[in-house]
Order: structure tokens, then C-alpha cells, then sequence
């Protein structure tokens, strides 16, 4: 990986078409406890959002959109990689630029995408909430994390 440029870069509407593929492949792969039919309308939400109304940055390789992340109120409210490029250090890259440069000091995680939950423990995220439904009253729990 330390032979390949990445660039993080603002978002721009450009990105949309592949900012909502990693979006869904991501999910797919990290994403196994939700059922199908609530996949499928919560990438229908994902798909009408308007990224730009959020503080969002890409990790670029290339022409490629391979990762992003999105800040709103100093909340982190999106993380998301190609799967070729989860585990490779990448989320790091993206989740220092958020806390450094956007103050970013939050996070929502799916309390059953344990390795989310480890790597945002990791980089000193504790939860101080936890809810029984995801913010679509869907039955996903969530913890709410905050940095120590």
C-alpha cells in the first residue's frame, strides 16, 4: 500500500455515482446483521441524501473514490471503504483527518459491526449511550461514542 498515492479531497457532486458504490459495497460486506428489505431502504435514503449538506472527504487513489468520510456538528455520521481497502490502516488516514481537522468528536455505530465499534475503541472512542433501534426505528442498536 505505501507504493499508492491517496489523496483525501473535499466532496463534490461528481463523486456521487461512486460515493454511493463504496457506500454499498461496504455495507455489504461489513454490514451482515441487517436484513435485506432494510438494506434496500436504507440505500434509498442513501441515495436521495445530499452529501454536500455534510462536511464530506474522499479518499482518492487515482481516479478512484475508494473511501469517505462525513462530519455534521462534530459528529462523525459516515465511514465507509471499498472492502479491497478495509484493514489496510486507510480508515485511520480519514478518521485523524476528521477529529484534527473537522474537530470531529462523535460517532453512531452499529452495535453489531463489532470491528467498527474496535476501531473507533481503538483510537480512544468510548460509548456513553446506547439505544435498542437504529435512527430509522429499525431494531439495529446503536452506541453512541464520544472521544475520552
Amino acid at each position: 500500500m505505501e507504493n499508492h498515492k491517496f489523496q483525501i479531497i473535499p466532496y463534490s457532486n461528481n463523486h456521487s455515482a461512486q460515493l454511493i458504490d463504496v457506500w454499498e459495497k461496504s455495507v455489504l460486506a461489513t454490514h451482515s446483521f441487517l436484513i435485506p428489505s432494510d438494506f434496500e431502504s436504507i440505500k434509498k435514503l442513501v441515495q436521495s441524501m445530499d452529501f454536500s449538506e455534510l462536511d464530506v472527504f474522499c479518499l482518492i487513489q487515482g481516479d478512484n473514490l475508494i473511501g469517505f468520510i462525513g462530519v455534521f456538528d462534530f459528529k462523525i455520521e459516515m465511514l465507509f471503504f471499498s472492502p479491497d481497502y478495509i484493514g489496510k490502516n486507510l480508515g485511520r488516514m480519514l478518521l485523524e483527518y476528521a477529529v484534527n481537522e473537522l474537530k470531529a468528536n462523535k460517532v453512531d455505530v452499529n452495535e453489531q459491526n463489532i470491528h467498527a465499534v474496535g476501531f473507533y475503541q481503538k483510537f480512544g472512542f468510548v460509548a456513553y449511550e446506547r439505544t435498542e433501534l437504529d435512527d430509522q426505528g429499525n431494531p439495529y442498536p446503536i452506541l453512541r461514542m464520544q472521544l475520552k
